[in-house]
């Protein structure tokens, strides 16, 4: 298409009262923004901001939780005003071509590495939603002289500046860029109100088991009884899964279970491998898993508990996990579950933990650790109030990620979708 000519059609989804509107049409970034290349040469300005994929526009402090940029070296930086856009090169699963992000938080500078422009009209949050869409990715991708090299972009300014956005009236995008802030803030309100859920149990477990080195909790349900305190291997049967080699691994038969299936509430078969039945019988029939047994990872992603269903009953689990199970009538399962979720569990793995990267803990280790037992009634009223809070945690996360569901799909119906790729 010439630069002269425009391609008309319309998104999936339009609101009723823009029906009989004029069709869309696509237009370079060069003709609806500018470039903004002000250096900071005087070197005044020393807020260094950063476009980070999930965060959008942000400090450099806040991100990195230091300083990457000194101020020595500030003078080459790109000064990036309050409502100026910035395109990172930098790709990653969030933003496989790089993520570009309006900046909300005020002056600050960048480095020339990211591109900073500048919508004509002051009214442009449409473009703030429309790239965090997939539908200009793929003119990046062409447009990218080498598509990705290594964890960045290489496209040419020039290239950039050319990327074709969608226009349509004025009303319709503000229209649009309601629809989408207002999700947006509904998104944010459960977000938070689900990251208060689980601050407010962390606060309450701390409360509801001892400190370690003391004997009693801080809150307690029923005040009669004592606790007592017993080494892990007195009431409790733990046994890690065994190592097993990819030339075992077979496309059917008996189900390996691995981290990618712990974590919820259930053990899953998700990213499992399969082992051959005969063989599991020959070496590995100790470590089918049992029903109601408890599996937490003990290497990499550390203390994830998940228990043992019908689905996961007989499969063999994977070196780095461990399974539990009370052995002594003193200790129920609900109550052994909520303590290896509990701060005095965390902070004694957490201490007993190996390794350099990546910490680790097994069954030596367990051995040396001790478990705070209440009276059984006790036990039952601590797992029936963290059942309840777990599984009130668990409706709201469903929700957050309906609502991102939603809105993901919504975004790929309301904006139009540009046939050919040049305008």
């Amino acid at each position: 298409m010439n630069n002269s000519e425009k391609q008309s059609l319309v998104p999936q989804l339009r609101f009723p009262e823009f029906l009989d509107a004029k069709s869309w049409s696509f237009q370079t970034l060069a003709k609806l923004a500018r470039r903004s290349t002000q250096k900071n040469t005087d070197g005044e300005v020393i807020r260094v901001l950063t476009n980070s994929a999930e965060f959008g526009v942000i400090d450099q402090r806040d991100f990195f939780d230091k300083d990457i940029a000194t101020q020595g070296n500030l003078e080459g930086y790109y000064i990036v005003e309050d409502g100026s856009y910035v395109y990172n090169p930098r790709i990653s699963a969030l933003a496989p071509v790089g993520p570009i992000s309006k900046n909300r938080i005020g002056l600050g500078v960048m480095s020339p590495l990211y591109t900073v422009f500048k919508f004509n009209d002051a009214r442009n949050d449409f473009y703030a939603h429309y790239f965090k869409s997939t539908h200009w990715h793929q003119y990046m991708r062409q447009a990218s002289s080498t598509g990705a090299r290594h964890d960045r972009m290489s496209i040419s300014n020039d290239a950039f500046m050319s990327l074709p956005l969608p226009v349509s009236t004025p009303d319709e995008q503000q229209k649009i860029s309601d629809c989408l802030s207002s999700l947006d803030e509904l998104i944010t309100a459960e977000t938070l109100r689900l990251d208060a859920l689980k601050l407010y149990k962390k606060s309450l477990m701390q409360q509801l088991f001892p400190r370690v080195g003391e004997n009693m909790p801080r809150l307690r349900f029923i005040n009669e009884g004592d606790w007592t305190v017993a080494s892990l291997p007195e009431v409790v049967f733990f046994q890690e899964g065994p190592g097993i080699m990819a030339v075992d691994f077979r496309s059917e038969g008996v189900p390996l279970v691995r981290l990618a299936g712990v974590g919820g509430i259930n053990v899953t078969l998700d990213g499992c491998n399969y082992l051959d039945p005969e063989k599991v019988d020959q070496k590995w029939a100790h470590f089918r898993l049992e029903l109601d047994d408890l599996i937490i990872s003990t290497s990499a992603t550390f203390g994830l508990t998940s228990i043992v269903t019908e689905v996961a009953v007989g499969a063999v689990f994977y070196t780095g996990l461990i399974r539990f199970r009370p052995s002594n009538e003193r200790l129920t399962l609900s109550y052994l579950k909520v303590f290896l979720g509990s701060p005095h569990f965390e902070q004694q793995a957490a201490s007993a933990a190996v390794g350099g990267g990546i910490k680790h803990f097994g069954p030596t280790h367990l051995k040396q650790m001790e478990i705070p037992i209440p009276p059984l009634a006790e036990q039952r009223s601590i797992a029936d109030c963290m059942g309840s809070l777990d599984a009130r945690i668990a409706a709201d996360t469903r929700k957050l990620e309906t609502l991102k569901l939603h809105k993901q799909g919504l975004m790929q119906k309301i904006f139009p979708v540009l046939d050919g790729l040049s305008v």
